[in-house]
């Protein structure tokens, strides 16, 4: 634990890695359309949230130092690398950001940007040439970019836990799931049984693996 070092109040930092990680999410993603604004700015209150907790005030820390004090008395719960509160409560001693969730969280975030910019890079050319996207990951889930942010999203959960940021996690799991279906019947509408035949053969969010791609959809 490096107790040495000012633990929060430390609201440069909180705009600081709240600027680059919505910038860097911004490059991967590009919004476009007003649904691409919603969506990136609901990813963006998130970060921020977590940032301020993470940097700022430790909201969660305060509510629950009276719980967490008495469950896990050899602790300083005010200490800046308790807000790794998986690797504490699970009895992770040394550095935290080598624990377990730690580097677990790093395979989520990284996963979810390059799934966020893969599937930008197939939309967008769908989009130019109006057709619909079924290559590349397309091929196997029909909403990746969805699927991006809330890989990444989980992936600050395991690394940096808050009761806000948890409470709005189901939140923008819903509302992304209204927009793919917003998004899906306005494809019905403009692509009609093409569509219907790519929604068969491919699955919203999770792949099925081992499946075979894409059978009905040519993009010619």
């Amino acid at each position: 634990m490096h107790d040495d070092i000012p633990a929060y109040g430390l609201w440069s930092l909180v705009i600081i890695n709240s600027a680059i990680f919505i910038f860097f999410a911004f490059t991967f993603f590009k919004p476009q359309t007003t649904r691409d604004w919603r969506s990136f700015g609901a990813f963006s209150a998130f970060l921020i949230a977590l940032f301020t907790e993470m940097y700022g005030f430790p909201l969660t820390i305060y509510l629950l130092s009276g719980w967490l004090q008495s469950r896990f008395p050899g602790v300083n719960w005010f200490s800046h690398d308790a807000g790794h509160l998986l690797e504490m409560m699970f009895g992770w001693r040394a550095n935290p950001h080598f624990g377990p969730f730690h580097l677990l969280s790093f395979v989520f975030i990284g996963g979810g940007f390059i799934l966020i910019s893969a599937g930008w890079k197939v939309l967008y050319e769908a989009q130019r040439r109006r057709i619909i996207a079924t290559t590349g990951v397309y091929a196997y889930v029909r909403h990746p970019q969805y699927v991006g942010f809330v890989l990444v999203m989980f992936g600050f959960l395991l690394q940096w836990p808050t009761l806000l940021t948890l409470a709005m996690f189901p939140v923008l799991l819903f509302m992304y799931a209204r927009l793919a279906r917003t998004e899906e019947r306005e494809s019905l509408k403009q692509f009609g049984v093409e569509y219907e035949h790519y929604m068969r053969d491919v699955p919203a969010f999770i792949p099925r693996f081992g499946a075979s791609n894409v059978r009905d959809v040519r993009q010619s």
